[in-house]
């Protein structure tokens, strides 16, 4: 029988050997750190633009109500001025008829200028409220603009320290990160 030959590891050998197979790696470390700062990444990213998108869909709004109040107001000068041609003609006509119906005219005219003025009214305190509620809406945008790009810087330090091996950019990049998400938490709740 030939005999075969075994080597053994040393303790050693051993713990390298296993730290090879089973501990990941510095670049397999900041991989998986980066497409997490990704994944934060594309929800703030997303929330910025939801932001946004409400302020604007908000400020349309109060655009809206300020020209259909606009449209009111110019409706109830119309209707001041029929009211005030129908004063003058019931002062300048001659016969009573002619005199009863103009009256009756302006008497109407002015109940109608009520209505529309408080439809006007209405229509300009719905315009400031979506005004109000669109600044608002847009509040938490900016600081999650700047979360955004601290978490691309630290995206981009991890990349640079996977690429140097420097672990301390990957401590720059760890710090980058936790100012991002700080500030996107810190946009909601100021």
């Amino acid at each position: 029988m030939a005999e075969e030959e075994f080597e053994i590891p040393s303790a050693h050998e051993e713990a390298l050997h296993h730290a090879a197979h089973h501990a990941p790696g510095f670049a397999q470390q900041i991989a998986i750190f980066t497409a997490i700062l990704a994944t934060i990444g594309a929800v703030v990213s997303f929330l910025g633009g939801h932001t946004q998108n409400e302020a604007i869909y908000l400020k349309n709004e109060a655009v809206l109500k300020k020209a259909a109040a606009s449209d009111q107001w110019a409706f109830y000068q119309a209707k001041s001025i029929k009211a005030a041609i129908a004063e003058q003609t019931a002062q300048l006509s001659v016969d009573a008829k002619s005199r009863d119906d103009s009256a009756k005219k302006a008497a109407r005219y002015t109940e109608e200028k009520k209505e529309i003025e408080d439809k006007a009214k209405e229509f300009d305190k719905q315009s400031e409220e979506a005004d109000k509620e669109s600044q608002k809406a847009l509040n938490p945008h900016q600081k999650l603009s700047i979360a955004m790009t601290f978490l691309q810087i630290a995206i981009a330090l991890a990349s640079i320290a996977a690429l140097t091996r420097k672990h301390w950019l990957l401590g720059g990049a760890g710090l980058s990160a936790l100012i991002g998400i700080g500030l996107s938490v810190f946009a909601y709740l100021a």
